[in-house]
This record gives structure tokens, C-alpha cells and sequence, in this order.
């Protein structure tokens, strides 16, 4: 008992659609992949769905750009004219210039970070200093403290010698 055939145009239910549409699309996939193995072929498929989608299928052991070139050499169609030849070959000079740039670059943050590793330790080194004159000017407050102590107490008692024999005589 076989299926019935259908008219083929335009299905106007937006759902069917979609639906008949993924089963078609998975069911080509399916051919194209049977067709790769048990023939030895490569395949490409490209599918656009009416919303734009892209869907593509490619044999495993080749790409999908391989076979574009290989039909556009087999069928004398140009795919791709002179100016995508010339992009791809910009594309590739621009990535080497990009990877020489990276290289000129590597000392330069070698150097930032040297740097900062230096910043690090020169503030560390002026806290440390701050701290240091701090004892220092302390000191030498406590100094000036005690010689004006000093110099206001009255002479008798300033520290005199304790024995009497070692004073001089007058």
C-alpha cells in the first residue's frame, strides 16, 4: 500500500509548513549522508529556511568550501570573483601582522609589569621612611624637651658630686 501523491506548491498553514519543512530537511541530511558512504561520494548541502536559517551538511572527509571550489573548477562558474580571492589573502596578512604586533607588545608588558612590581616596593619603602623620621623627630623632640627641662631647673638641684673629697677646692 504506497502512499498517495501530493501536489506540489506552496503549503499556507505557517505550521505545517515548519513541520514538513524539518521532516524534508532531516530526510535530505539522511539521503545525502547514505549517499556519501555507501558511494564514496563527497557531499554538500545547503539549506536556507524561509526565515533565514542556515542548515548545511558536509561529508565527513572533506569541507564544504573544497566542494564549492571543486564545482566552481568542474562547471566553469565563478563563485567567488577576484575580491573574495584578494579578502582571503588580507585576511591572512592581517593575522600575521597581528601575531608580530602581539610580539612587539610582550616586552612592553614585561616592562608595565616590572614597573608596577617597582611602584609597589618604592611605596613600600617610602612608608617604612615616613615611620623612620617619625622616631627620629620624635627623638629629637624629646631631647629638645628634656635640655629645655634642664635648663629651667634651678643649679641646686642639678646632680652634684656625692663625695666631698672629690669636689675641687676653692
Amino acid at each position: 500500500m504506497g502512499r498517495g501523491k501530493i501536489e506540489i506548491k506552496r503549503i499556507e498553514n505557517s505550521t505545517n509548513r515548519q513541520v514538513t519543512f524539518s521532516k524534508r530537511r532531516a530526510g535530505l541530511v539522511k539521503k545525502a549522508r547514505e549517499i556519501g558512504v555507501l558511494c564514496d561520494a563527497e557531499v554538500g548541502v545547503v539549506i536556507f529556511s524561509s526565515g533565514g536559517k542556515l542548515y548545511d551538511y558536509c561529508s565527513p572527509r572533506t569541507s564544504l568550501s573544497r566542494i564549492l571550489e571543486k564545482y566552481q573548477t568542474n562547471s566553469g562558474k565563478i563563485l567567488w570573483g577576484e575580491k573574495h580571492k584578494n579578502l582571503s589573502a588580507e585576511i591572512d596578512r592581517v593575522k600575521k601582522e597581528n601575531d608580530n604586533m602581539q610580539i612587539q607588545l610582550r616586552p612592553g608588558k614585561m616592562l608595565e609589569d616590572e614597573h608596577k612590581i617597582l611602584t609597589f616596593r618604592m611605596h613600600q619603602q617610602a612608608v617604612d621612611l615616613s615611620g623612620g623620621m617619625r622616631e627620629l623627630e620624635t627623638g629629637y623632640h624629646q631631647v629638645q624637651h628634656d635640655r629645655d627641662f634642664i635648663s629651667q631647673m634651678p643649679f641646686t638641684f642639678r646632680v652634684q658630686p656625692n663625695h666631698p673629697n672629690l669636689q675641687e677646692d676653692e
